[in-house]
């Protein structure tokens, strides 16, 4: 017999878990169970051990989905041994020993980097260390175009603020090199330039679709296309 694997579905910055509501319902009507929890956004190395713990203490296999910031944390959590396909969701896609911010200086930054606001919060040791939010005027069209303006008005005030340490962090690891994966390129990010996506995509030899005139949101816009890669990542490693 065979065992469907649970998605496990890592949001990125500037939103929660609730980004993949559309998601989460299209897969459920398919039968296929699924997780979306927190990510909590504070460091490369933290926030994968995190994940990876939390696949880890699934019972049998688990395909590690990640939208944007959430696909550099499922490179590094997917060497988890459960793991058996990772899924890209306008997502960045390091190499092992890449930064996030080597991987961005290889093409034309997106608006998205003009347009952040700086926050501070208390660390150990009491030193404060930098997050960022997208400015709440700028966030409609740079992260969700193609979304509703009242759902994006309620975005922009509620996202949750990535730190700043993780453009410079490296990826301990890239799990792709060992297993499967699939990319969905979102055609019009303002947030990622596609050519990021496309480039790490194609380097990680995903099978890869694009969406054209989807935003970086493009879970909340496109779920039902979101959830068929997906499905088809569960099917092909049931």
């Amino acid at each position: 017999m065979t065992t469907t694997p649970t998605a496990l579905l890592v949001h990125g910055a500037f939103a929660d878990a609730g980004s993949w509501a559309g998601v989460v319902a299209e897969l459920q009507n398919h039968g296929i169970p699924v997780i979306a929890p927190p990510n909590p956004l504070r460091g490369l190395a933290s926030d994968a051990a995190y994940i990876a713990s939390l696949a880890a203490q699934i019972d049998g296999p688990v395909v590690l989905v990640g939208h944007s910031y959430g696909g550099a944390v499922i490179t590094v959590a997917g060497a988890a041994e459960n793991v058996v396909g990772l899924v890209y969701i306008a997502a960045y896609v390091p190499e092992e020993g890449e930064s996030l911010g080597e991987l961005q200086g290889r093409f034309p930054l997106s608006p998205l980097v003009s347009n952040l606001k700086e926050w501070t919060y208390p660390v150990e040791g009491g030193q404060t260390a930098v997050e960022v939010t997208i400015q709440a005027e700028a966030f409609p069209g740079i992260f969700a175009a193609d979304v509703p303006a009242p759902v994006t008005k309620a975005l922009a005030v509620s996202q949750r603020p990535l730190s700043t340490s993780v453009f410079d962090e490296t990826a301990a690891t890239a799990a792709w090199q060992t297993k499967p994966s699939w990319a969905l390129v979102a055609g019009a990010d303002e947030a990622i330039n596609p050519e990021v996506e496309r480039f790490g995509a194609k380097r990680a030899g995903a099978t890869t679709v694009e969406l054209e005139g989807a935003s970086h949101a493009v879970a909340v816009s496109r779920p039902k296309e979101v959830a068929d890669l997906i499905r088809d990542a569960v099917r092909a490693t049931s």
